[in-house]
């Protein structure tokens, strides 16, 4: 005999009920089809009888909904040559819940046994309109009455079943059915036959029940979702049905937190090796899960993740504990005497301290059966007083292949610490069946995606992109990612999604991703005012795991948040050169940050734009080389600017050029100063291990004092024409020479200089091009022969591509 149950969604409206009937209509006979109360019916009756036993008069406007959908599902389902008995049996429930109801709130008391029965009424209406429903569409059934069959102790609210007596009594009543029964789920009753309830979710349990009973071949499970998922989709959107699975993981998974099944529910059908079959009411034709003894291995070492919210850790220590007895024993017998129940159980092997994780509802009454057990030992401080941590959930790893397997939980702990997520409790069975953390419920969402990327490795492992700047550079960066958003996905596995963009004016948030194709007018039509502390702080709310801050602008006060930004475990890219250029202190404390909070700071675009240059350097130190000397050409504005310099041509006019062409800056005295070029020098001296300032590099200008403080950008090109013959003058002396005429920074046995020098044809900068960049790197590997590394130096689309590559690089870790 086939047993099938559905859940609340799937009875919830009389659309779903249709749907229903036609999976009952397919299925063999005989069939009993278990049903839950109409979709939020069960907690509306427990809010209407809380609200009668308080003295709240308007419990009866929550009867009146419940009336009122009840009575409208009737007569949506069922022909109106019909109805009519179906609406005066339902009117006979109602009329019982309203007097219950009444009761309780003339005598101000709801006592379990009374709310059993309140309770009760919703399966019983579900089933009697379901059955009613199938009837007027031909098909032959009736209402089994759970109450005739299966027998509980009196503990009411979740009472415990009588396996053998039930089993008799099933065999018994169902031994003559052949057509279709439909039974109310969750309702049972005691020896006195009053009714007794099996706890929230006990449809399913009453399903095993009679599954286990009858020895059905298998049980079916319809609800809202295409069977038991990898995680909650909800919150893990790439999650999928996992196709079989053992009874054992499913025990785990749904204990913590997994709501398509109801956890004992696994029990019965475990004891009777009945496969049960989770499938979806509203899409019938996907597989589902199946849940038996018999599970295809195919090589994943995690079936699922799930979770837990809504707990609170106690944590009882003391010195006092270490090597005396009973303590666990006495800890465990005040809960379960306070009727609560431990999720979670974590202990020191020094015996020093004792966790247990229990649900947030129960932690007056833990508390206060904890002080009075321990009452003496806290007087007397042989033990500390009660922690209490609350706001905290609980992300669980499940999985019968990590038995045995090397390396599960360093990997798990490891994703955790990269994203951020402190573990506050750890919790393994020696079954190896389970790995279960204690993190800040606010974590929850980060953390499981954050695993389900790393252990489901089909999936593409997303980046959240939160970007400040978004002018040549970084619309550049963005035009690059959106053009190759498809190739990473199809060949790295990788969705580089852009949450956040702002300018100085506006700022724009999508927690799922901004649509590129609009970004422009979606910032300026949709954009907040931007702040740069409220950026932050929505950027953390988002909670995101693989988080990156890219900061595309050359402001100082966005340089200030990086280290408050890698704190949050978001890593930083940029090619903003403020940060790193900041007193060593700062500049150390920024890497230490980072290293801290398993974050990454990159910016390889500080030095060469998106030329290998820092990332070289970096590898050179790794390895264990030593930098001995650099000498550079770092200024692609100031290249350019000498390159086109001649006899024929004034200097004032290249100057111009190179504004009018981007190569400078709005100021070009900002290029001209040299502090660009001091700065980025400062960074490849820092990266080679050596400590300096800024300050310490000796800068040689070149450029006349009068010019560099004229008032206006305007003035400035006036008194630069007004110097012409300074620079012909050094423009012949470099053609006296045969040489040419770079900007170039050196660090040579500790001492630092930039400034403008003449190099020989048979020199390496000599043939140096357009806005080229060229570092050459002398060092005990490369001692007669430096290292040199050259390319464009500048631009939006190199400097973008540089940026792009330090993405990359994070996604790779």
């Amino acid at each position: 005999m086939l047993v099938i149950k559905f859940g609340g969604t799937s009875v919830a409206s009389a659309k779903n009920i249709s749907l229903v009937k036609e999976i009952i209509q397919e299925k063999e006979r005989p069939l009993i089809t278990v049903v839950s109360a109409l979709g939020g019916i069960t907690n509306q009756l427990v809010e209407c009888s809380e609200m009668a036993s308080q003295g709240d008069e308007r419990y009866t406007r929550i009867f009146t909904e419940i009336e009122q959908k009840h009575l409208k599902t009737t007569k949506e389902l069922i022909s109106v040559k019909n109805q009519g008995k179906t609406l005066s049996k339902v009117k006979i429930l109602l009329n019982e819940l309203e007097d219950i109801c009444r009761g309780v709130f003339l005598i101000r008391e709801l006592s379990l046994k009374t709310r059993d029965r309140i309770l009760s009424y919703g399966e019983s209406m579900s089933a009697t309109i379901i059955n009613d429903y199938l009837n007027d569409q031909g098909l032959i059934s009736q209402v089994a009455d759970p109450r005739q069959f299966i027998k509980t102790d009196s503990h009411f609210g979740r009472a415990n079943v009588d396996f053998k007596a039930t089993a008799k009594a099933v065999r018994a009543y169902f031994k003559e059915n052949k057509g279709i029964g439909i039974c109310p789920g969750f309702i049972a009753s005691n020896e006195e036959n009053e009714t007794t309830t099996l706890g929230r979710g006990g449809s399913d349990y009453t399903a095993a029940i009679l599954a286990s009973s009858l020895k059905s071949k298998k049980l079916e499970i319809w609800t809202d979702v295409s069977g038991m998922m990898t995680a909650d989709p909800r919150l893990v959107r790439a999650s999928y049905a996992i196709r079989d699975i053992s009874y054992e993981e499913a025990m785990e998974l749904s204990h913590f937190g997994a709501k398509v099944i109801y956890p004992p529910t696994i029990q019965p059908a475990l004891e009777a090796s009945i496969p049960i079959h989770i499938k979806n009411t509203f899409k019938k034709e996907e597989e589902g899960t199946v849940i038996s003894s018999k599970v295809q291995g195919n090589g994943k070492l995690i079936r699922g993740l799930s979770s837990v919210q809504n707990i609170a850790l106690f944590n009882l220590s003391g010195s006092g504990m270490v090597g005396i007895p009973n303590f666990s024993h006495r800890l465990f017998r005040a809960l379960s005497s306070a009727q609560v129940n431990v999720i979670l159980i974590t202990q020191a092997s020094s015996e020093h301290s004792i966790c247990v994780g229990i649900d947030a509802g129960d932690t007056a009454t833990s508390k206060e059966a904890i002080e009075n057990e321990f009452e003496y030992e806290l007087a007397t401080r042989k033990i500390d007083p009660l922690k209490i941590e609350e706001n905290l959930a609980i992300v669980a790893l499940v999985g019968s292949n990590m038995k045995e397997q090397v390396g599960v939980s360093g990997r798990m702990f490891s994703i955790l610490g990269q994203n951020g997520v402190n573990i506050k409790a750890i919790a393994q069975g020696s079954s190896e069946k389970n790995i279960s953390v204690v993190i800040r419920d606010t974590e929850v969402k980060k953390a499981l995606n954050s695993l389900h990327e790393s252990f489901f490795l089909s999936e593409r492992k997303v980046l959240n992109i939160f970007m400040i700047g978004v002018g040549n550079v970084g619309g550049t960066l963005i035009e690059q990612l959106a053009k190759q958003r498809s190739y990473l996905a199809r060949h790295h596995h990788v969705d580089v999604r852009i949450v956040a963009l702002a300018n100085s004016k506006k700022m724009y948030f999508e927690e799922k991703g901004i649509e590129l194709k609009g970004w422009k007018d979606m910032l300026q039509s949709e954009g907040e005012k931007m702040g740069l502390e409220k950026f932050v702080t929505k950027m953390t709310d988002f909670n995101l795991r693989n988080s990156i801050f890219i900061d595309n602008t050359a402001n100082e006060e966005v340089a200030s948040i990086y280290e408050e930004v890698l704190t949050r475990s978001i890593s930083v890219v940029t090619p903003n050169k403020i940060a790193c250029t900041q007193s060593m202190e700062k500049y150390l404390s920024l890497k230490q940050t980072a290293l801290r909070y398993r974050s990454k700071y990159l910016f390889e675009t500080n030095v060469g734009a998106g030329l290998p240059v820092i990332n070289t350097l970096n590898d050179l130190i790794k390895s264990g080389d030593e930098v001995l000397k650099v000498e550079a050409v770092l200024s692609g504005s100031l290249n350019f600017i000498f390159n086109n310099f001649n006899a024929s041509v004034k200097f004032v006019d290249i100057v111009k050029q190179a504004q009018v062409e981007g190569y400078t800056e709005p100021d070009p005295r900002i290029d001209l100063s040299g502090v660009d070029v001091m700065r980025k020098i400062l960074i490849l001296i820092r990266e080679s291990g050596f400590e300096m300032e800024l300050e310490d590099i000796n800068s040689q200008q070149f450029i006349p004092e009068v010019c560099m403080k004229a008032p206006t950008i305007d003035k400035f090109f006036e008194e630069l024409a007004k110097k012409e013959d300074t620079f012909q003058k050094m423009l012949q002396e470099a053609n006296d020479q045969n040489k040419k005429m770079k900007y170039v920074a050196t660090f040579n046995k500790g001492k630092a200089e930039t400034g403008l020098k003449l190099v020989s044809p048979d020199h390496p900068f000599y043939n140096l091009e357009g806005k080229d960049n060229i570092v050459l790197f002398t060092t005990k590997r490369y001692p007669e022969q430096p290292l040199v590394i050259k390319g464009a130096g500048a631009g939006a689309e190199v400097t973008a591509m540089g940026i792009f590559a330090d993405i990359m690089r994070i996604s790779n870790e």
